[in-house]
């Protein structure tokens, strides 16, 4: 035995007496492990089961996104939006989007407004579906997923019947939408809006009175509100501590102010309270959609912008002018207002901003990404230290952290 502890001690000189003796320990959740749903590392120092401090690694996947918006041109960059986070890309992709759209002051048409209302709480409403079942998932109910999973599956189908794409959507347009929605569209979102409250009902009562699932995430991870916006919390995280801060409210954007929705607000800041403003939000987001779908303005699906919106193929086979503009756009070579401006949507996550200052080049001067998974996830030792590993699990799951997002 004595020769065990020796040999333990020549691998880590660091280790203390009591390590080996086993009443201290150190672990690696992540950043390869099923339980952190994303790669990423949080080495804790553990007594039993109890959680004694918490040290977080990020950083395996990043991309310098930022950097690489830089060196493309404002079109190409909406491919790199929706590689953030990847549970609601087409917020990431209509954010940019906007965010360009108020440096070179377009006029957009209320329909696009409408339109993209409708997609962006589509991607809220998969968002948390998402967060939520799994953390059913790390509760021990595996059923919900697999049944709201369906769900998931057919505002993918709408997103691909829009784009093409179900995940990385590139959904839009500097100035609107590529073509306008298609019968089909039309078709699914109508059984959408009829089908999908029953099954997220039936999801809601497997879990929310569930004694099982109210003791394991009741004051599980718990932040006040004070805290909350110390580490600068924005979204279902900060509502679920008590403050209703909502951008779509506070600062409204493509046209949110003309649709009625509450927002959901929690006491304790809890997962159990994270989990049950996601709920209410997806109730609100369908009451949105529902409002904008039966009120579509008539008019144009994009803005009259020909220096930023491509022209259709059957304009650039027979028009020289709009053959001019088509390779302008596409090499970048359209002009660019110097200015800068900060822009900021209501993420599936909290508030993701843009941040964009123009030389009047091709491409950005500058470009940084306010990612709200970068920063709510700064308070996460704070939060588990006290806590059992179990808790720990739960808690990450209930934040919704985004490897994608987080790292950038």
């Amino acid at each position: 035995m004595n020769e065990l502890k020796q040999q333990k001690i020549s691998l880590n000189p660091e280790l203390s007496k009591e390590t080996i003796d086993g009443e201290i320990a150190t672990l690696n959740l992540g950043p390869t492990h099923p339980a952190t749903h994303g790669i990423f590392q949080n080495i804790l120092r553990v007594d039993g089961e109890k959680i004694l401090s918490s040290v977080q690694t990020v950083g395996y996947i990043h991309r310098a996104f930022e950097k690489l918006a830089e060196r493309r041109s404002y079109n190409q960059i909406t491919t790199i939006t929706d590689r953030l986070n990847y549970c609601s890309s087409p917020i990431n992709n209509m954010g940019w989007e906007m965010t360009v759209e108020k440096l070179i002051a377009a006029d957009i048409p209320k329909k696009v407004d409408y339109m993209r209302v409708i997609i962006m709480e589509l991607a809220r409403i998969a968002d948390h579906l998402i967060c939520n079942s799994v953390i059913g998932v790390d509760t021990g109910a595996l059923t919900g997923f697999t049944y709201v999973f369906q769900e998931r599956e057919k505002i993918y189908e709408l997103f691909e019947e829009v784009c093409g794409a179900r995940l990385t959507t590139n959904i839009g347009r500097i100035g609107g939408f590529e073509r306008d929605f298609s019968p089909t569209f039309h078709q699914k979102l109508k059984s959408f809006l009829k089908t999908f409250p029953k099954v997220f009902n039936e999801f809601d009562s497997l879990l929310s009175r569930n004694r099982i699932f109210m003791d394991r995430t009741k004051n599980t991870g718990p932040i006040s509100v004070e805290r909350a916006l110390d580490f600068g919390f924005t979204g279902p995280n900060l509502r679920a501590a008590g403050l209703d801060y909502d951008v779509r409210n506070m600062n409204p954007y493509s046209s949110y102010q003309d649709f009625d929705f509450i927002i959901p607000v929690g006491v304790q800041g809890d997962t159990y309270d994270r989990f049950m403003v996601r709920q209410e939000e997806i109730r609100q987001s369908l009451k949105i959609i529902e409002q904008a779908y039966s009120n579509i303005p008539e008019g144009n699906y994009h803005a009259d912008i020909p220096d930023f919106y491509l022209p259709n193929k059957e304009m650039v086979y027979n028009n020289m002018e709009a053959l001019i503009y088509h390779f302008k756009i596409v090499m970048g070579e359209t002009p660019v207002p110097v200015g800068e401006v900060y822009h900021s949507v209501e993420g599936g996550n909290g508030e993701l901003g843009f941040h964009l200052i123009s030389d009047g080049g091709r491409t950005p001067y500058r470009l940084q990404f306010r990612r709200p998974c970068f920063i709510y996830y700064q308070a996460y030792p704070e939060m588990i230290t006290g806590q059992s590993i179990s808790d720990a699990v739960l808690t990450l799951s209930s934040l919704n952290v985004i490897a994608g997002e987080l790292d950038a």
